[in-house]
């Protein structure tokens, strides 16, 4: 049988909010099993902490300073290789159901002459993804999200009637009136959906996936199946609205001390709405209630994926990834939503299966390797025996690891955030491009620079919770120098050249190379050029810039 991926995205699922990393009430029994199938990686971190940009990352392994979309619709530059772009030329059809967030480089395609239309257009457009079914689970009646038209057809089939059933349906409760109460207003996170569960969206897209598998045959492929919760609107069908009571909640992780002494982008942050409200304990223990059930709704919908793998006979040839793509604040650090770098936001589960005999003997252990989202591209194309393209991709692939032949990956992780967009900028006077901030993590030290500011520093060996600042402490100067110096070391990576590799350049001959083309700076006569040229150079444009190579 062909070889297969099923790489499975939840969108903003905290890493801790699982029962194999820890949460001591919520339940993910399918999720767990798939870690006792593989390896549960609990050091990833992703390379930017808000959805366009850390997906963008996941898609193309690739840092976000190197592909260059920066922030949710800052299109994805035309050139840029995806995960699609790396294995269709190995006969995998790569495909998507569910979100990407990508936002097509509408400008950089007109200036080529491709078509929106067109099959290279739509691939262009759609991330390197065959769109069986795109949903990006945002659909407002604002209108500024495409809505997804399937799932729109679907439930007026189940008898919803109204213009919007993403919106008004999946996303809203009623009262005994029968008035909408919209999920996006938080009072409204403990009522449940006006959908049935098994009409609602994660069973919907699961669904759709399973359709792809059914439909795909014996060819190879690669399914994105790209969930659009447990990410807000905060409200989820019965049974699952009630299911987690404020008692089984995580107690909030945050001091008074770290609003009197915050760095200055993190007090911005921390004036946000969202960030105000989640300071609130009503409105936490709302929207935590419903998003433990959202979870609890993931879990369940996953058994049913995990059953269909199993009769089908494709789990035994199918590499399964389960991750997010950042994680969600929830309150703490006085915080809502994601978009900067304590763990709640920058950390998410990440389970690896691959259903080789090499990987027989880590089945089930938890690995402390530090790792990357930008690690995943390089694991699937390894998965698939695809060539390694270290020039374009800057992860590594998680294999060696589960075939129990490397334990480190990396020495540090980097996650990137430019809140140029946010009202924080505005209100903190900064210039655009100077609205930066870049994480460096160790393993034990977590570094922020933040241009035009004082830098950030965490101890997590002693302060698992970041909830200490030590970067102006003088007895951590000799530590934060350290940081900044591998911060410095990271920015001088080689990123852009992607057109030929390392081997090919150190392969290339220059002497050979520049005789060949006709060059000849500096030789005194034709002798010199004789004793210069080797004579095994059979071929004297090996290696020539100027010469096309595959």
């Amino acid at each position: 049988m062909a070889k297969n991926a099923l790489f499975i995205m939840c969108d903003q699922l905290r890493w801790d909010y699982l029962s194999c990393t820890g949460h001591p009430h919520l339940r993910t029994p399918n999720i767990d099993r798939l870690a006792r199938r593989g390896v549960l990686f609990d050091r990833c971190y992703v390379q930017s902490p808000i959805c366009g940009p850390s997906r963008m990352s996941f898609y193309t392994g690739r840092y976000v300073s190197s592909h260059g979309s920066t922030w949710n619709n800052v299109p994805l530059k035309v050139g840029e290789m995806t995960l699609g772009d790396h294995l269709r030329p190995l006969g995998v059809r790569t495909a998507l159901c569910g979100k990407t967030h990508m936002t097509a480089d509408a400008e950089g395609m007109r200036r080529l002459g491709l078509a929106p239309d067109s099959e290279i257009g739509v691939r262009v457009a759609e991330c390197g993804f065959e769109p069986y079914e795109r949903d990006d689970g945002l659909h407002p009646d604002g209108g500024r999200y495409a809505r997804n038209r399937n799932y729109d057809d679907y439930m007026r089939a189940k008898g919803w009637n109204d213009d919007n059933p993403w919106d008004d349906v999946a996303n809203s409760a009623e009262d005994d009136d029968g008035t909408l109460l919209s999920g996006w207003f938080m009072e409204n996170a403990d009522k449940p959906a006006r959908a049935d569960a098994e009409d609602s969206e994660t069973p919907y897209i699961v669904r759709r996936a399973i359709d792809f598998m059914r439909e795909a045959g014996d060819e190879p492929w690669c399914l994105h199946l790209s969930l659009i919760k447990p990410h807000w609107p905060y409200i989820v069908p019965a049974p699952y609205h009630d299911m987690y009571p404020p008692e089984t909640h995580r107690p909030v992780v945050r001091t008074e001390a770290e609003r009197e002494n915050a760095h200055p982008v993190f007090a911005a942050f921390m004036e946000e709405r969202v960030s105000r409200a989640f300071a609130r304990d009503e409105v936490r223990t709302r929207v935590i209630g419903a998003y433990m059930g959202l979870i609890r709704q993931i879990d369940d919908e996953m058994g049913a994926l995990l059953d269909f793998l199993d009769e089908r006979g494709l789990s035994e040839t199918t590499l399964i990834v389960f991750t997010s793509d950042h994680g969600d604040y929830l309150g703490d650090h006085w915080m809502g939503e994601k978009e900067l770098f304590h763990d709640p936001s920058a950390r998410v589960p990440l389970i690896v299966v691959d259903p080789s005999p090499d990987a027989d003997a880590t089945r089930g252990q938890t690995s402390d390797a530090l790792v990357e989202a930008i690690d995943l591209v390089p694991t699937f194309l390894d998965h698939f025996g695809g060539p390694e393209v270290s020039h374009i991709l800057e992860g590594h692939s998680l294999l060696p690891v589960l075939h129990g032949r490397m334990r480190k990956v990396r020495d540090v992780a980097v996650s990137e955030y430019d809140y140029s967009m946010r009202d924080v900028r505005r209100r903190l006077g900064v210039p655009v491009r100077d609205a930066k901030l870049t994480m460096v993590f160790d393993g034990r030290w977590k570094y922020v620079f933040a241009e035009g500011f004082r830098p950030m520093l965490h101890d997590l060996e002693t302060d698992p919770d970041e909830l200490v600042d030590l970067a102006t402490s003088p007895d951590h100067s000799q530590e934060l120098a350290r940081m900044e110096g591998l911060f410095f070391e990271w920015t001088r990576r080689t990123s852009q050249r992607t057109t030929i590799s390392d081997e090919k350049i150190a392969a290339r001959d220059p002497r050979v190379a520049e005789a060949a083309a006709g060059i000849l700076i500096g030789y005194w006569s034709p002798s010199e050029l004789e004793d210069t040229v080797p004579d095994d150079a059979t071929d004297p444009r090996a290696g020539n810039p100027d010469t096309p190579q595959s």
